[in-house]
């Protein structure tokens, strides 16, 4: 005849068992323990910091002065950058890009805010690993989001002009039809634009000076930005 198993019974955990078992030196010297913890949240803090500051482009020396404004999130700011570029200096800007490098002359006097904008963001990494959407007549990136609708949290003025005009190798700010001048979505032009041209102000603000026929290869989605190197003369 078998026996009824009866329901195991789980042990009693006293209070006096509950303790942790701290060593000796701990317990006669308590803050001990809150040192090491924190050490260790600080080491775990510096290692965050390291890698955002590995993200950052080296700057060159004129540059060095170049801050963003505060971050509130991942590619997320409160405002609008402060401004770090001078007058009387010439600015370029090398998109390294999974087909390639594309050299960019940018154009401080006749649009300051937008090329001190997409400097800084360059500088601190911010177009790094993201994508390019492409057209037939156009390629565009800096959407965090990656479609088409992110930002930077801000926008930026319209920086109207007529020459350089457009055509095969300008460099604009996106926008939206009648809405405001993206924070960081930009456009290489790599063909004639559709239609009778552009009908709203786009912040003309670079040339492509090498490398067209690089950014005449990317695609959507594989190809991304790798980086962006600002050179100052």
């Amino acid at each position: 005849m078998s026996k009824t198993k009866s329901a195991a019974r789980r042990p009693v955990i006293t209070a006096e068992d509950d303790r942790i078992d701290l060593p000796e030196p701990w317990r006669r010297r308590p803050w001990i323990p809150v040192l090491i913890a924190a050490i260790v949240v600080a080491t775990v803090l510096g290692g965050g910091l390291a890698v955002g500051q590995a993200l950052k482009t080296p700057a060159p020396t004129a540059l060095d002065g170049c801050r963003t404004s505060t971050q509130i999130a991942p590619h997320q700011f409160l405002g609008p950058q402060p401004i770090c570029i001078t007058t009387g200096r010439t600015y370029q800007a090398t998109v390294n890009t999974t087909q390639g490098q594309v050299v960019i002359k940018l154009y401080p006097e006749i649009a300051p805010v937008t090329v001190n904008n997409f400097i800084v963001l360059a500088l601190h990494g911010y177009y790094n690993g993201m994508p390019w959407m492409t057209q037939d007549w156009e390629v565009q990136s800096g959407d965090p989001n990656g479609d088409g609708r992110g930002g930077p949290g801000y926008t930026l003025p319209n920086e109207p002009n007529t020459s350089p005009s457009w055509g095969i190798g300008a460099v604009g700010m996106a926008r939206p039809a009648g809405g405001p001048i993206n924070g960081s979505q930009f456009f290489i032009q790599r063909a004639a634009w559709p239609g009778q041209g552009p009908t709203f102000v786009y912040n003309r603000f670079g040339t492509v000076v090498q490398g067209i026929d690089k950014a005449e290869l990317l695609t959507s989605p594989s190809d991304q930005i790798i980086s962006i190197s600002i050179q100052v003369g």
